[in-house]
């Protein structure tokens, strides 16, 4: 058969109006759109109420509540309409929780009792129950207000033993890194998940890329890095805020029993019972089996040691297989999940080579970085837009006093790489006001006391123009401003009156005036003197023989004004964080072998210009 020109020309017409129709149908379906290296925000995923949201349950690999099943988590899924409509794939925002569902009350006598002796056991304390709100779980909408109209899919799941999810809680166990990591697999097709909890109605996960990021804060933050040291497949980006990366850590410091701020009396099996959510007819196995069994048997309440229980239950120790770029978030002044939690994991993870950043301001708990730099993260690593990000000079982006958060400035690192340790050394008066200087006490054994009494506040005893219950030490008048960025260090000489002590350290910035989040404590440290050789093994201290122990106060970058003096304080209780035994004890400080490391930018040049010496 032959065909005219005519009917050529016709025919190639034809085919390409069809190609032309078939162009114009691609570039109208919805997609991501980018600029300047940050996902923007979409008018075509922005409309709320076309949004698809469903509830599955994904099946795990462990049975943790002893019905002879897998548990299941319960997850949350809110996605743009067009992952239906058009069969557009994109990647996953992901926050899991232990408080979806409400938390226990608080009543009186949950907490530890801390007027206790040190050394002796306190009475068994009260044992709330969670009353769920709700049919589900009650998830905040902020996730998905960010980051479904630009382009991704947000998820939300319970812990184990919270809300819908089946289970038992295990503040820090295993299970609640294989949680997370039971959704990435489903999100990428390697888990089962249902339509129902105990159904057998399979639900898959046809709109996900496989790309993960995960984000949060406290708790919240801290399963991002629980699910990293899985090393699972497909989780490409944590960005944890605030994160508890180890339960000793938070409950003990340096094999003290220390409370975190704001909740004195608190211990790991308190928080077990805060969070206890879950299904109320699996909560007498659960509660035998983690609350009264394995806490009860590890927690140490009387010694404070680091042990086995504690080892499982901090993630510096399974960071291995971590895989998952890091962008760390905290504050300085956060007295809850203290600074060393962020500054340990994000230093492991740069020894690691892993590409990370660390952003801190000023303030407390809590405090994500700005919207546009976890833009330019989400980016990167879940959208795969090459945006430099993970290749910028500077590592760090630190808020500075006066600043807003959104606008931190940036560093090469923290610590700060330019500095030094400075040691500073002890002049007597520390009843009164001892000095802090750069030369070295010379002559016999020099020894000051104070007397333990926590009736009196570390910031009343920082205030006190004297005071037999703590010693004080401080620097001349700076007559510039110092920047301390990094970890100070204390070493110090001191004996006991008694078998067992509370030590507490501060660093002050004076006059005290109580105004500003900044402008009063610069750092602070606790230690128990009978971990003075090992955190694991402590013994019992011989009254009046000397020891020496050495350790670090919280991660710290603050400017310290022209006008001010830093101050080291050393007393024995506090009043917020330690336990509260009688008054009385005695401790005596050798100020000629007790010296304090502080971190300065510039070191030792940069801290006898500021004091003129």
């Amino acid at each position: 058969m032959t065909f005219s020109f005519k009917s050529n020309t016709i025919i190639l017409l034809v085919l390409s109006v069809c190609f032309l129709s078939s162009a114009q149908d691609t570039s109208s379906k919805a997609q991501p759109v980018f600029k300047d290296g940050e996902a923007q925000i979409v008018k075509a995923f922005s409309d709320s109420g076309n949004w698809i949201r469903h509830d599955l349950w994904v099946e795990t690999n462990f049975d943790t509540d002893g019905d002879g099943k897998l548990d299941r988590m319960h997850v949350d899924v809110t996605r743009p309409e067009q992952t239906d409509s058009e069969g557009l794939k994109l990647p996953v925002i992901y926050e899991t929780s232990p408080y979806y569902a409400g938390v226990a009350a608080d009543v009186e006598g949950v907490f530890w009792n801390v007027k206790v002796e040190l050394g002796e056991a306190a009475e068994e304390r009260v044992h709330p129950e969670v009353k769920r709100r709700g049919k589900r779980p009650i998830i905040s909408n902020s996730l998905i207000r960010t980051w479904v109209p630009r382009g991704y899919i947000v998820v939300h799941s319970s812990s184990p033993g919270t809300g819908l999810s089946q289970g038992a809680p295990t503040v820090g166990g295993d299970n609640e890194s294989l949680a997370p990591k039971a959704v990435i697999d489903w999100l990428n097709g390697r888990a089962k998940g249902y339509t129902t909890p105990n159904g057998t109605e399979e639900v898959k996960a046809f709109w996900s890329t496989g790309k993960v990021g995960m984000t949060g804060t406290s708790y919240n933050g801290t399963l991002p890095l629980a699910a990293a040291t899985t090393g699972v497949e497909g989780l490409e980006v944590i960005i944890p805020v605030a994160p508890n990366t180890s339960y000793y850590h938070y409950y003990r410091s340096n094999g003290l029993v220390r409370s975190p701020g704001g909740y004195l009396g608190e211990d790991i099996d308190v928080l077990y019972d805060y969070i206890h959510s879950g299904d109320e007819s699996k909560r007498p196995y659960n509660n035998k089996t983690v609350r009264d069994t394995e806490m009860a048997n590890g927690i140490d309440r009387i010694t404070g040691d680091y042990n086995d229980f504690w080892a499982g239950r901090d993630y510096l120790n399974k960071m291995k297989p971590m895989k998952a770029a890091l962008l760390m978030s905290h504050g300085f002044n956060d007295w809850n999940v203290m600074p060393e939690h962020s500054f340990r994991i994000y230093k492991a993870a740069k020894e690691k080579g892993l590409p990370a950043q660390i952003y801190y301001h000023q303030n407390g708990h809590g405090g994500p970085p700005p919207t546009a730099m976890i833009n330019r993260w989400f980016t990167k690593y879940l959208h795969g837009i090459e945006n430099g990000v993970e290749n910028e000079e500077n590592k760090a982006h630190i808020v500075r006093e006066d600043d807003k958060r959104a606008n931190p400035t940036a560093y090469k690192d923290y610590p700060n790489p330019d500095a030094t340790n400075v040691v500073l050394h002890l002049s007597s008066g520390g009843n009164t006001v001892g000095g802090l200087t750069t030369s070295k006490t010379k002559g016999k054994v020099k020894t000051e006391q104070l007397i333990d009494d926590v009736s009196f506040s570390g910031k009343d005893l920082a205030k006190a123009e004297s005071s037999k219950n703590r010693l004080l030490y401080v620097s001349p008048i700076l007559t510039e401003d110092i920047h301390i960025s990094g970890l100070a260090n204390i070493t110090i000489e001191l004996s006991s009156s008694k078998p067992a002590a509370n030590l507490s350290v501060w660093l002050v910035a004076l006059p005290w005036d109580g105004g500003k989040i900044t402008n009063d404590i610069i750092t602070r440290g606790w230690a128990d003197p009978q971990n003075h050789k090992s955190l694991s093994e402590s013994e019992p201290l011989k009254p009046n023989k000397a020891y020496t122990l050495s350790f670090d106060l919280q991660p710290d970058d603050q400017i310290i004004k022209k006008g001010q003096q830093i101050g080291l304080m050393i007393f024995s209780s506090d009043q917020e964080f330690t336990l509260h035994p009688d008054p009385g004890t005695e401790l005596t400080i050798n100020i000629k072998n007790t010296n304090l490391k502080l971190p300065i930018v510039g070191g030792i040049e940069a801290y006898k210009k500021a004091t003129n010496k």
